[in-house]
């Protein structure tokens, strides 16, 4: 049976948020220890918390929402790029030398996977230049995940690199933590709750090995 891979993170009480970014709460509603008849939490996050997609209507007005996102879009093959040695921000060639090829999914690992055992956010962490932006949309890219909360430098003056993919109908998925996961192909599963008119959803991504 094929190998599969969580690369989706725990959401929890307290957990890492993008600062300005409402917080996750997982809370008791009904408690079996209280004399209710069943356990059943109460959940209150931002729709970009934790592993989540960004759908075009995150920065582009009366865009696609993340309920009419096309599955087949968010589910099939995909390629994870080794791009741990690049520090800073990941340009265009970074994309050509790790390996891209004609892949239409792809997942930036980078050094972001270890930022996850860190309990404050870090405003430091690797991200897509406008120009690598410029590029995934010129090569036809449908997919693009990273390993950690935002794809784009911390605070932009323009959100140029969500607005040049969203604007072109490119899926993000932030969040993931590609950590244990080894350059190659995969099969990609990430879906995100089927919420209306959403501008993003947290979401369950799995990589399933050839």
């Amino acid at each position: 049976m094929a190998k599969i891979i969580d690369i989706s993170v725990p959401i929890y009480n307290g957990m890492l948020v993008y600062p300005g970014d409402a917080g996750a709460a997982v809370e008791p509603f009904h408690q079996i220890a209280k004399g209710d008849a069943a356990n059943l939490s109460e959940l209150r996050l931002g729709s970009h918390t934790g592993t989540h997609i960004d759908a075009p209507r995150h920065f582009v007005e009366g865009a696609e929402p993340v309920d009419r996102l096309p599955l087949d879009v968010l589910v099939g093959w995909a390629r994870v790029l080794d791009l741990t040695g690049v520090k800073g921000q990941i340009s265009p060639s970074d994309l050509e030398k790790a390996g891209m090829k004609d892949a239409r999914r792809i997942l930036l690992k980078t050094s972001n996977s270890g930022l996850w055992n860190e309990a404050t956010f870090c405003k430091e962490f690797v991200s897509l230049s406008n120009e690598a932006a410029d590029f995934l949309v010129r090569r036809g890219i449908k997919l693009v995940a990273v390993d950690y909360l935002s794809i784009e430098r911390f605070h932009p003056e323009k959100h140029y690199v969500h607005k040049t993919l969203l604007g072109e109908s490119v899926v993000i998925v932030e969040g993931v933590n590609l950590g244990g996961v080894e350059p190659g192909e995969y099969k990609l599963v990430c879906l995100p709750l089927r919420i209306r008119d959403a501008d993003g959803s947290p979401a369950r991504a799995i990589l399933i090995e050839r």
